[in-house]
């Protein structure tokens, strides 16, 4: 079997993270590179990335999507690396494309050696005026809506087996 189906059956959610260690620069531009390298439709590019490393900000994501789910742990399981995904509304197919961006961030996390996991709620945080502030004070205008948050660390454990692939996954039509 060749690397890319490795990763790809490797990968899986990463829920605890070792918050003390910063994964690097190197890895994280490498992740990111990825993320661009998506597909989108018509290629348009839908998606923007933002990489947050600053721990402040990184706590302030953490405590606004904590907030939306009702809870008061850390939904990020202690990831010092969030890649926040939005995609341009305008763009029909914006949703797909972020989606697929976030794909590309977790599998190639898994192909660096680090746990990933797709945490939800960006959508509510970029449409509050939290998110709204953050996207202000980078200079980011548009009609964006957040697709996700990518959480990325060295996991504190190892992954977990996983589950079996249901048998109704696949019809062939031949």
């Amino acid at each position: 079997m060749n690397d890319t189906l490795k990763i790809l059956e490797s990968r899986r959610s990463c829920r605890n993270f070792d918050s003390d260690k910063m994964v690097s620069e190197e890895d994280i531009q490498a992740i990111i590179e990825a993320g661009t390298y998506a597909a989108s439709g018509m290629g348009r590019q839908s998606s923007i990335i933002i990489a947050v490393t600053n721990k402040e900000l990184r706590d302030q994501l953490s405590a606004e999507n904590a907030k939306i789910m009702g809870a008061d742990t850390d939904p990020f399981y202690g990831a010092p690396v969030i890649l926040v995904v939005l995609a341009n509304k305008d763009i029909p197919t914006y949703k797909y494309d972020g989606s697929l961006v976030m794909g590309n961030l977790m599998n190639a996390a898994t192909s660096l050696g680090l746990g990933s996991i797709w945490v939800h709620r960006a959508k509510e945080e970029f449409e509050s005026e939290f998110g709204k502030k953050i996207l202000a004070d980078l200079g980011i205008e548009g009609n964006y809506e957040g697709i996700g948050h990518c959480a990325i660390g060295y996991a504190a454990a190892p992954a977990n087996a996983p589950a079996p692939r249901k048998d109704n996954y696949v019809y062939y039509v031949r």
